[in-house]
């Protein structure tokens, strides 16, 4: 993946429809020195419930499925890819500091994690959210094909 500063990057396939108001920046893979600003980054989001929380340890294993954005080296947004099988994806734990989201930077990370996707011949990626319009403006679609419906069963409290 090239680093292109946020707002120049088409894939050409992408439904996602970019700002040029976006600020000067990259999406990258997260790499080993991400985990602890990842941390310092989803925390306010663990305590508002719109994620799961992570210790260290757990998002140093999980770092390979992790895209970043930064700005002047700054990390300032994130999401993961988590592959299930050559039909299914999800993309989960998309977040964007409050003071740049609305620029494009959740979206270049949401094409990213496509991206992967398409690389890795995965047929669907999902996403479990609570920004519907958000998601529809990057090309996802509330719909199952056909009459399939989506159902799910919570084992514990969350």
């Amino acid at each position: 993946m090239d680093d292109e500063p946020f707002g120049k990057r088409n894939a050409g396939n992408t439904t996602c429809d970019y700002r040029p108001s976006c600020p000067r920046g990259i999406v990258r893979p997260a790499r080993g020195a991400d985990v602890r600003p990842l941390a310092e980054l989803i925390a306010p989001f663990v305590e508002q419930r719109v994620l799961l929380p992570r210790t260290i340890d757990e998002l140093a294993l999980l770092l390979p499925n992790y895209f970043v954005a930064e700005d002047q080296g700054r990390i300032i947004g994130c999401a993961a890819l988590e592959v299930y099988s050559a039909k299914l994806a999800e993309l989960r734990s998309l977040v964007v500091a409050p003071g740049y989201q609305g620029r494009g930077v959740g979206k270049q990370l949401v094409e990213a994690c496509v991206n992967r996707a398409r690389e890795e011949r995965v047929l669907e990626v999902m996403a479990i959210t609570s920004s519907e319009d958000f998601f529809r403006s990057c090309g996802f679609d509330f719909t199952l094909p056909g009459e399939k419906k989506a159902l799910f069963l919570q084992t514990r409290d969350a």
